[in-house]
């Protein structure tokens, strides 16, 4: 009998299909595997916009927004950037909601002096056409350039620096945001680690903050990046946050999206293959018959370029900790599955898809970072394998980059991985250098790559599965350099993989498979 959201299966009559890359895969697990899938996406709100005017109305801990307003003040809004949602959401984007709501609002007490700043950090600069789905016509076309912008965090004239906290982490974010009389964040909550302190404390700060916690010793404390309770890299961004509000008028709006990622008529890719009609079956075998013949670019151009239907389940609104503690609530209620006792075995493909490569290939250092970094941070109490366990994932692993948006990366993965692929070496040996590469500063600011820096970050996000993980095997790679290169080992075919597993893996090992995307979480109890 199946469950909607976990399902102990005999494969060899029923087949999971996983995804590698923008290809679909059939593989057979053995007798016994359990599978992991989502949640169903909770129904989203009827209406949106008088869910946004209560929030903003009646805050949590916080006088209303419009009490916090008076004629001719200096307002700053800052927005989440492109790295969410993913795929992009169906216009209107919740960000033009808000936005539309909030700016009516502060033309009706006087309020003129206003700025849009995207959050970018260290992202690459979004492009006029990605911000004008994010923030609907009408926005774009009064605000921008001038008025609605990306954050620089190479500007350097226009960085300040707020304080230290307890702990001596730097706090520097755009100027214009801390000489605002009031800064409103617009926040698109996905998965659990967005939103809260990180929004404006990271959003609108610089490499001066960003190295702080985007460190090798932090990323090796986080005991799943999803659940901030047991996350260095959360509790080093919540003091700064704190400084931040302390320093600064802020008003958060959250906002909490479901996970219904696939829209029709690919939404049978989100159920569970043993409920799928007849119907759904074929249109299946038929969409992995596609894929398969395509080209890269054109099954890229299927999944990245069709916008998802998701739906907004929550807006909170207020101070930044009593707003995002009523986001998380719904966060976990999407997202956490329970589970009892972890794998000896992981299983998992990986997507096209990552918060880094909207509109762009999913580069090797991508793929280990959705891997490593992500998918093995996608559980709450106990990882989902055991400590020196084995994860396999499935991807081609194409030694492929976008020259636009990840300069930087092509020589980190080229030059640096070859000497070294300890991050504690690779912080303290070439970091600084690329931090200050004039070139890589230029493409930027000037143009849309990622930060020089944004390399490094990927690599270490990638420490706590390489810290807990005994071994690091790939279905389907198209090549033997890469993998190598990111110290993982190589299989042609999912049971090559499980047998490779299991020789260092327990009598009866237990395997689990994470059925993913749409996202799901796995509560685990060890």
């Amino acid at each position: 009998m199946s469950h909607p959201c976990v399902v102990t299966l005999n494969s060899r009559s029923a087949p999971r299909t996983l995804f590698s890359g923008e290809q679909l895969v059939e593989v057979d697990l053995p007798t016994g595997t359990r599978v992991i899938y989502p949640k169903p996406p909770i129904v989203a709100l009827k209406d949106v916009d008088a869910a946004i005017r209560y929030a903003i109305h009646h805050p949590h801990n916080s006088a209303p927004l419009y009490a916090r307003l008076r004629p001719g003040m200096k307002v700053t809004i800052a927005i989440d950037d492109i790295s969410l949602p993913l795929p992009q959401m169906k216009r209107p984007d919740i960000r033009e909601r808000v936005l539309t709501i909030v700016l009516a609002l502060l033309a009706d007490h006087g309020v003129d002096d206003i700025e849009l700043i995207i959050a970018t950090s260290v992202h690459r600069r979004m492009k006029g056409f990605e911000v004008r789905h994010a923030v609907g016509d009408r926005i774009f076309n009064r605000y921008w350039p001038d008025k609605l912008y990306n954050h620089d965090a190479e500007d350097k004239d226009n960085m300040v620096l707020l304080g230290t906290t307890e702990e001596g982490e730097e706090v520097e974010i755009n100027r214009r945001a801390a000489e605002s009389d009031l800064v409103i964040y617009v926040n698109l909550n996905l998965v659990p680690m967005d939103g809260g302190h990180k929004s404006v404390a990271v959003g609108l700060c610089g490499y001066r903050s960003l190295r702080a916690h985007h460190n090798p010793s932090t990323m090796r404390n986080c005991h799943s990046y999803m659940n901030p309770a047991t996350s260095a890299l959360a509790r080093s961004v919540d003091r700064m946050g704190r400084l931040v509000n302390q320093k600064l008028n802020v008003f958060t709006i959250e906002t909490v999206l479901n996970n219904r990622m696939f829209d029709r008529p690919l939404e049978f890719l989100a159920k569970n293959e043993d409920d799928l009609s007849a119907t759904e079956k074929t249109a299946l075998r038929a969409l992995r018959f596609t894929l398969d013949k395509l080209p890269q670019p054109a099954r890229q151009a299927i999944f990245q370029r069709v916008p998802s239907p998701f739906g907004v389940i929550a807006v909170n609104a207020g101070e930044t900790e009593a707003a995002h503690e009523k986001t998380l609530e719904k966060n976990f209620e999407q997202y956490c599955v329970p589970i009892t006792g972890q794998a000896d075995i992981l299983v998992s493909g990986i997507p096209y898809i990552s918060p880094y490569n909207v509109n762009s290939f999913l580069n090797p250092l991508l793929v280990q970072v959705m891997a490593n970094g992500y998918l093995f941070n996608l559980y709450k109490g106990a990882p989902m394998v055991k400590k020196g366990g084995t994860m396999i994932v499935m991807h081609p692993c194409t030694d492929l980059f976008d020259n636009e948006h990840h300069a930087p990366y092509i020589e980190f993965v080229h030059r640096l991985l070859p000497e070294t692929r300890d991050a504690l070496e690779l912080h303290q040996r070439f970091e600084k250098k690329f931090a200050n590469n004039a070139a890589y500063i230029e493409m930027y600011r000037k143009g849309h790559a990622y930060h020089p820096t944004h390399p490094f970050f990927m690599w270490y996000w990638g420490e706590a599965g390489r810290q807990h993980l005994g071994r690091m095997i790939v279905v389907g790679a198209d090549n033997e350099y890469i993998p190598k290169l990111l110290g993982w080992e190589t299989a042609r075919t999912m049971d090559e993989a499980l047998r490779m597993a299991k020789l260092t893996a327990p009598a009866n090992p237990d395997i689990t498979c994470l059925h993913y995307p749409p996202i799901g979480m796995a509560d685990v109890t060890a």
